[in-house]
């Protein structure tokens, strides 16, 4: 893996880790900016991790770049020759596939559409070879996903399959994006998931919605106490199919102030992951749902 380093003006430093996305690549890009986050380094003001690279933002009047470029190098080096062992939270996100609100939306813009005969979730079926929207949402819902990064709009977050990459599912983003998308919409484009944080435009594939907020400036929900964006980089999202019903009543415990996300720390371990990531998978599921 080939890192390479780019300065951006007088402030930044752009590091590309690779320029394929891999668990690989993320997690190390995760290690090293979690590691400069700890040692809370004078001069740097913003660390800003991504899928396969990350970016910091420095004052060059208190720490020089050199000297900064060359404490990322020193950090690299160390975090190559570690195991790849993230600290963090796996959430189980409950999701309402299918529903009204996103099949209106799609319903709207099929023009912009590869398959304007089909829904979003049909169509991700036929090019992934399942045979029906049921076995699509088992299999979108059945394995966890990486928070890879956050962006885009405030409280995004962008997800990564827990799958060897030949089982990862993939969609193309639409033709064209929409100028409409419903808030907490769950959508996929490429190789990659998000939860639309607030409505706006968009072009990923559309699955479903979720009723739990995850950006909240007015902070309402407990989960949401301690900062208005829900998501970092590094958490493990774990989808949860749910019917109308449930649906309705979570939206009736997000107007009281009383809905919960499900959120457990664990420890995850990259090696012992990719030696057999179902099993793996499961022990994660198994965390979540202890007692």
């Amino acid at each position: 893996m080939s890192i390479r380093y780019t300065f951006g003006g007088d402030e930044f430093i752009f590091v590309e880790i690779s320029e394929d996305m891999s668990l690989d690549a993320f997690f190390k890009g995760t290690a090293i900016t979690r590691e400069l986050q700890r040692r809370n380094v004078a001069g740097v003001t913003e660390i800003c991790p991504a899928n396969a690279s990350y970016q910091v933002r420095y004052d060059p009047d208190v720490i020089a770049p050199d000297t900064l470029l060359a404490l990322l190098k020193e950090i690299d080096a160390e975090v190559g020759d570690a195991p790849l062992e993230l600290e963090t939270r796996i959430v189980e996100v409950p999701v309402l596939y299918n529903d009204p609100w996103t099949h209106e939306t799609l319903m709207r813009f099929r023009e912009r559409h590869q398959d304007p005969s089909s829904t979003d979730l049909e169509y991700a079926a036929r090019i992934n070879g399942l045979s029906s929207v049921d076995a699509f949402i088992a299999a979108h819902s059945g394995t966890p996903w990486f928070v890879s990064m956050v962006g885009f709009v405030a409280g995004l977050p962008f997800m990564f399959q827990m799958v060897e990459r030949s089982r990862q599912l993939e969609v193309p983003k639409y033709l064209r994006p929409r100028t409409d998308t419903p808030k907490l919409t769950v959508g996929h484009g490429g190789c990659f998931g998000c939860i639309y944080s607030v409505r706006g435009a968009g072009g990923y594939q559309m699955f479903g919605v979720t009723p739990a907020p995850i950006f909240d400036p007015g902070q309402r929900l407990s989960y949401l106490r301690d900062f208005m964006v829900f998501f970092r980089p590094g958490d493990i999202v774990k989808f949860a199919p749910i019917d109308r019903e449930t649906y309705d009543r979570n939206l009736a415990e997000v107007e009281a102030g009383t809905f919960a996300l499900r959120v457990k720390p664990v420890k995850f371990v990259l090696g012992e992951f990719k030696r057999d990531p179902d099993a793996y998978n499961r022990s994660l599921a198994e965390v979540l749902h202890a007692d």
